[in-house]
């Protein structure tokens, strides 16, 4: 009797394998890149200045409290920009909130210079009413 030797697997199939196989490694590194990018930008910006600063006010402003109600808590993805360069830089974006009674976005527009932030904008913009609570404080308000 003759032995009749098969092919491997691989051996009958490579020709199909290796394109897929070189595709699909090709998708997911780049998924996982774009994914790198998104989540280090996103730290970056939840780990500047502006926006722990504006998180504060609004989680400790009590008519904030009042429409939101507690707890208060980040709630989805940021929008907008931060650019930072020899200590100086800007920041404008929006950080979405929610409490039980509600959802809300903290407006944040700020400059850095000289290494200080000053506030131009900075408030919760309530989502069903519209309505815009101010962060600042009073005082300064204006200048």
């Amino acid at each position: 009797m003759e032995e009749i030797k098969r092919k491997s697997w691989f051996g009958r199939n490579w020709l199909w394998v290796l394109p897929v196989g070189g595709c699909l490694t090709i998708i997911i590194l780049f998924v996982l890149g774009i994914g790198a990018i998104f989540f280090g930008v996103s730290e970056m910006l939840t780990s500047s200045t502006p926006y722990t600063y504006a998180v504060e006010k609004a989680f400790e402003n009590e008519e904030v409290i009042r429409v939101l109600g507690k707890p208060l808590e980040t709630d989805g993805i940021i929008s907008g920009n931060i650019s930072l360069e020899n200590g100086d830089g800007e920041a404008d974006f929006k950080i979405p909130i929610a409490g039980p009674n509600g959802k809300a976005r903290i407006v944040v527009v700020a400059n850095k210079t000289y290494g200080k932030w000053v506030y131009e904008k900075l408030y919760v913009l309530i989502k069903e009413t519209h309505e815009e609570i101010n962060l600042l404080d009073k005082d300064l308000e204006g200048i």
